[in-house]
């Protein structure tokens, strides 16, 4: 048993590190599905609805419901990433096997591993929060209309707009960390070529 003292394993906590990150994606996509629910059921459903969400059973519920569509979140938005993820990573690594390689030479050095691992995770949070926002905007647009109340359209715009320049900007971060990433991962596991060796002089003929 690893005493209070003793550093936590690293095993643990990447599994805790991974958890979390999971959930973070998965509360807004769980907050778009509540946005989505609303605009489809109509304001007086939401309504009656409203005393069931305010309870330990939903609150639980709603934890693991956000934990598995973090998990279908962060799936999709690799999926629809991924053609442009390697091309970036084409920048710096010729093939596969380069990349590969390079990730088990990193595995040598573990302070470089571990600064690695928490990039990865916020490249990992914004690629999800990029499908997040749009989904987000879209219901929260389709919630509005839903209700009446004053500057209705003027809102919905400024939603719009505003959740599709944080969607761009979620992209934008996850682009530039994966950039940084990959050229990071080529300076720290590319040995430089050693300088050539001067060619000694060869020792002349002994005078008798």
């Amino acid at each position: 048993m690893t005493s209070p003292t003793q550093p936590e394993p690293p095993a643990l906590a990447a599994a805790t590190a991974m958890f979390v990150e999971v959930l973070v994606v998965g509360i807004g996509a769980l907050t778009a599905a509540v946005l989505l629910l609303i605009a489809l059921v109509g304001p007086a459903t939401t309504a009656r609805l409203a005393p069931v969400a305010d309870s330990s059973a939903a609150a639980g519920v709603g934890l693991a419901v956000a934990y598995a569509l973090g998990i279908l979140i962060d799936r999709a938005a690799d999926t629809a990433l991924t053609p442009h993820r390697r091309r970036l990573r084409t920048r710096f690594f010729p093939s596969n096997t380069a990349y590969a390689q390079a990730r088990l030479r990193l595995a040598d050095f573990p302070v470089l591993a571990a600064r690695a691992d928490y990039a990865r995770s916020r490249m990992r949070i914004c690629r999800g929060w990029t499908l997040n926002t749009l989904a987000l905007t879209l219901a929260a647009d389709l919630a509005m209309l839903r209700y009446s109340f004053e500057h209705r359209s003027f809102i919905l715009c400024v939603t719009t707009v505003l959740g599709t320049a944080t969607a761009f900007g979620f992209y934008r971060a996850w682009r530039a960390l994966t950039v940084t990433g990959y050229r990071k991962l080529a300076e720290q596991t590319t040995t430089p070529a050693s300088p050539p060796v001067p060619a000694q002089p060869q020792p002349g003929p002994v005078s008798p």
